[in-house]
């Protein structure tokens, strides 16, 4: 806080990702930031919540530079893409999260990708999922049990 005269001024930058405000910044949102392995737990759940199948998390740190954590699940029909899509975005804001930096793809592509920075979540059509094999292309990372159903 910086006083000048009678009024008080905060400075402020928006949080990103868990990561901390630089310093002199004051982080104003009611809720603290979800960490990017939170954030991907938050999404594996949402997606979940509306079976989609197959839901895997990926530990992608050390490995990308793109992302630290990679969330892949496939959804069975267009409109279970579309309401899969948006479940994770919708819980991901209710958790007190930023929006996802960007979305690409519709449910009519068939993949859609939901960039949270430190957490991309893949949602495919069953067929795409098997075609282009994003767990082996990862095959390196490490994958994170997250439910009962998904030990290591």
């Amino acid at each position: 806080m910086a006083c000048r005269g009678s009024a008080v001024r905060i400075r402020y930058a928006p949080p990103f990702h868990g990561r901390r405000p630089a310093q002199g910044f004051v982080n104003l949102l009611p809720n603290p930031m979800l960490t990017g392995h939170d954030l991907a737990l938050a999404c594996a759940e949402a997606a979940n919540e509306l079976k989609a199948e197959d839901v895997r998390i990926f530990d992608l740190r050390g490995i990308s530079t793109l992302t630290d954590f990679m969330v892949v699940c496939s959804g069975n029909s267009l409109p279970h893409l579309k309401a899969i899509v948006r479940e994770v975005e919708g819980s991901v804001r209710e958790k007190g999260s930023d929006p996802a930096l960007h979305t690409e793809g519709k449910a009519a592509s068939r993949w859609v990708v939901i960039d949270f920075i430190d957490v991309m979540v893949h949602v495919l059509d069953e067929e795409f999922r098997e075609h282009y094999a994003l767990e082996s292309l990862w095959g390196d990372a490490k994958e994170l049990a997250w439910n009962d159903q998904n030990e290591d």
